[in-house]
């Protein structure tokens, strides 16, 4: 595989090569002699892991769809309401004949099932804050990002595209301990988890295009506009960075301290 652009920690981004090997080797068409290499590269990156752990989702339920749920009733509902009457089937046969007709049907078919393949189970089409604040479960991967040489005391040395990641120890007390990368419906998503006295929170900025906004509670905080939330006992504050989704949680930690975390800005930089 050729290389990929490196990031400030080392870690590197996937390259288009290294996607296609991805694809290949999950859905059986890499060849033979190339598999262990392929498989190599997964094993020692975080990034390609998960990737592939994705790849391979979509593979078996494209290859099962015995396995999938059957469409919403609403939709089904939809489709058979807009079915045409035995008369208009009658009209329409006589003017364009059976094999149109036919055509037809089979066109409809394809796309409502790829509709009920594409569509995830928890939304109408999109991956949710929700999935994002999982991530948090999932625990530590790898080291912990450094303080940025440019403005250290101020964010790491870890971001996602222009967004950085903000050093709080500091500040507030509260240490980069660790960090993972998850992919959240083929978004690259990065957490750096923190510690203070016991405590830990997990932060992850998701690339664009944000996710849509939870139905939550507003707070507006040193003029950042927050959602938050509660999930399986977990505070959770969501907000919005230059076109990213962050999120913030906490296990313990009191919904004020996530929230005045999440609106800190640093003196004399701007908010990216």
């Amino acid at each position: 595989m050729s290389p990929s652009s490196e990031h400030p920690t080392g870690q590197t981004e996937p390259s288009r090569r290294e996607l296609a090997d991805l694809s290949a080797l999950a859905d059986g068409s890499l060849a033979p002699e190339r598999r262990d290499e392929v498989q190599g590269r997964i094993a020692a990156s975080p990034e390609l892991s998960a990737l592939y752990a994705n790849e391979r989702r979509v593979v078996e339920l494209l290859g099962e769809p015995s396995n999938r749920p059957p469409a919403p009733a609403p939709l089904r509902a939809r489709i058979d309401a807009e079915r045409p009457s035995t008369a208009t089937r009658r009209r329409r046969s006589a003017v364009y004949g059976g094999a149109l007709a036919g055509a037809l049907a089979v066109l409809v078919l394809v796309l409502v099932l790829a509709l009920v393949l594409l569509i995830p189970s928890g939304g109408p089409g999109a991956p949710s804050v929700s999935e994002a604040a999982a991530l948090a479960a999932r625990g530590v991967a790898s080291a912990a990002p450094a303080p940025d040489p440019s403005a250290p005391g101020v964010k790491l040395s870890r971001n996602i595209e222009d967004v950085y990641f903000p050093d709080w120890a500091g500040q507030f007390g509260w240490t980069a301990v660790g960090q993972r990368v998850d992919y959240v419906g083929g978004r690259r998503a990065v957490t750096v988890f923190y510690d203070w006295k016991g405590q830990r929170i997990a932060y992850t900025i998701v690339e664009a295009p944000a996710l849509g906004q939870p139905s939550a509670p507003v707070t507006q905080l040193n003029g950042t506009t927050l959602r938050t939330f509660t999930m399986s006992g977990r505070h959770v504050v969501t907000w919005r960075r230059a076109g990213h989704t962050c999120v913030l949680s906490g296990d313990g930690v009191p919904v004020a301290v996530l929230q005045t975390l999440a609106a800190w800005k640093a003196p004399g930089l701007e908010r990216s």
